[in-house]
Parts: structure tokens; C-alpha cells; sequence
């Protein structure tokens, strides 16, 4: 199932987030859970790493949470890097301790209803099977032709 989204609600909820919890992230920079969450830290977003397998360890000059509740001063969004079937008690936590929360983001493959339901029932903004690095990419125009940046000048003057 494919969630059709506009450009500008996307561009709206990137424009608004200034913090973001990633719930699911990785160490290994291979991982993507990793690349965006490092990507979304030299964008300016205050990125707020969330593992309990790696709790207190750093990233991105920040501490990496055991739990969302760890997070002090509030986020943005909650962007969730784990299985959809996890999602549920994720949202449940997230707007438990954040209660000005404007965003749940599931990454792409990522979906639950109930959990949409949930955080849409508190007026929270919820996106399904997308990328914020993606996204941003795309719509703040950091893509190439190819679909990717890879920083490497092609053309010769």
C-alpha cells in the first residue's frame, strides 16, 4: 500500500521540525538508520539518537537514549526506524513524554494503522513509507538528475 502525500504538506512538516528523536538507529554508517540521521544532523536538525543497545554511547555529538523519555526539552518529530509491528508502543511512549509533538515519520517499509490512528487521533501529523532524507533531498532540490548527490562534479568547462 503506497500513502500519497503532497509536496507541500512534506515540505511544510520538514520546514516546521527542528528536532528529532530516530528511534532504531544504527552505529554502523552503512546502516540507513545511520546515513539519515547523519544527514539530518549536518541539515541543522538537533538529531536525538535513540537505541537502547547503544544507550550512552555518542553519535553526532549527541548521547544515544535508551528511550524517548530520555530526551529532555521535547522533539519535533519521532522518526522510526523498526518493524511496523513495533510501531504501536513506539507512538504510545512518544506521545506520552512529548506533548507537543507535531510528527510521527515511518521510515520506508514502515507502517501500522493503529498507531497512525492513534497519533492522528491526538492531532499529530503521521507519514508512512518515506524517507526524511529522501524528502528533504528532493524537495529543497539536493537531488541530480540520476536520483542521487554524489558531490562529484561530472562535467569538464
Amino acid at each position: 500500500m503506497s500513502i500519497e502525500y503532497s509536496d507541500t504538506h512534506l515540505k511544510q512538516v520538514l520546514t516546521r521540525t527542528k528536532r528529532i528523536a530516530v528511534v532504531g538507529v544504527s552505529m554502523n554508517p552503512v546502516r540507513p538508520s545511520y546515513y539519515v540521521a547523519r544527514y539530518l544532523s549536518l541539515k541543522g536538525f538537533n538529531v536525538y539518537p535513540v537505541n537502547p543497545g547503544h544507550a550512552g554511547k555518542m553519535l553526532f555529538g549527541q548521547t544515544v537514549r535508551a528511550a524517548l523519555g530520555d530526551i529532555e526539552g521535547g522533539v519535533d518529530m519521532v522518526d522510526i526506524f523498526r518493524r511496523s509491528e513495533a510501531v504501536p508502543p513506539i507512538v504510545e511512549q512518544a506521545l506520552e513524554v512529548f506533548p507537543e509533538l507535531q510528527t510521527v515519520w515511518m521510515q520506508i517499509g514502515v507502517e501500522n494503522a493503529e498507531a497512525t490512528r492513534l497519533a492522528e487521533g491526538r492531532g499529530v501529523t503521521v507519514i508512512q513509507n518515506r524517507c526524511p532524507k529522501i524528502e528533504y533531498q528532493r524537495l529543497f532540490g539536493e537531488l541530480r538528475m540520476g536520483g542521487f548527490n554524489t558531490g562529484i562534479i561530472s562535467s569538464k568547462l
